[in-house]
């Protein structure tokens, strides 16, 4: 029996996950958590194979939960879950040890092969992902400035791109204001931009948001 912990902020989008696996025999959902946090919690309490949790949740989410669920669970694979396409936040989520990376929109298709490919220990991405990144090898296309951002700097970056204020921003992620602003001119720093409305058309450019 595969035992799955799933971790979302919405309760339709777990429902939905739970009846996808349920049709597969030998899969049971064991938890569910409603943010990264209550993931973490859950995750010391119940014996699981796989996690599956969506890349924004208020608290510890994307790649930070992705690298703190891997530190205290390094044997165990985490498969993410987001709205947006791969080629978005993939590149972060593998970063940070994750197993695999799913679109929500095609998870009725894929979320069940890729639960059982990486409980066996491979890397899930989709054939399309795939394509992409063998042409990015072979081109030998220079990476993203993003990518060179931190798991935290990321994250606070997506939410500025978002519309978010500091305040709100520090809320959400538990930190307080004026260190969400040193973030914000660090990441304003290392993409080469001057304000939020030049680092919003940058994640427009770069379909981070």
């Amino acid at each position: 029996m595969i035992k799955v912990l799933i971790a979302d902020d919405h309760p339709v989008v777990r429902a939905g996950l739970k009846e996808i696996l349920a049709s597969e025999r030998g899969t049971e959902v064991i938890g569910e958590a409603t943010n990264g946090d209550e993931a973490l919690e859950l995750a010391g309490r119940f014996d699981w194979d796989v996690a599956i949790v969506d890349f924004s949740m208020p608290g510890c989410s994307g790649a930070e939960l992705v690298k703190e669920l891997r530190r205290r669970f390094p044997g165990r694979p985490v498969l993410v879950l987001s709205v947006l396409p791969e080629e978005v936040h993939a590149g972060q989520v593998f970063k940070a040890g994750g197993a695999g990376y799913i679109n929500k929109e095609s998870a009725s298709d894929e979320l069940v092969g890729a639960v059982r490919k990486v409980v066996n220990g491979g890397k899930y991405v989709s054939p399309a992902f795939a394509e992409k990144l063998a042409s990015e090898l072979a081109t030998g296309s220079d990476k993203p400035r993003h990518e060179s951002l931190s798991d935290r700097e990321y994250r606070v970056m997506w939410l500025l791109a978002t519309g978010k204020h500091i305040n709100q921003i520090a809320s959400e992620i538990f930190l307080s204001p004026s260190t969400v602003s040193t973030y914000r001119a660090r990441i304003l720093k290392k993409l080469g931009l001057s304000n939020n409305a030049e680092l919003v058309r940058y994640a427009v450019r770069h379909r981070i948001i």
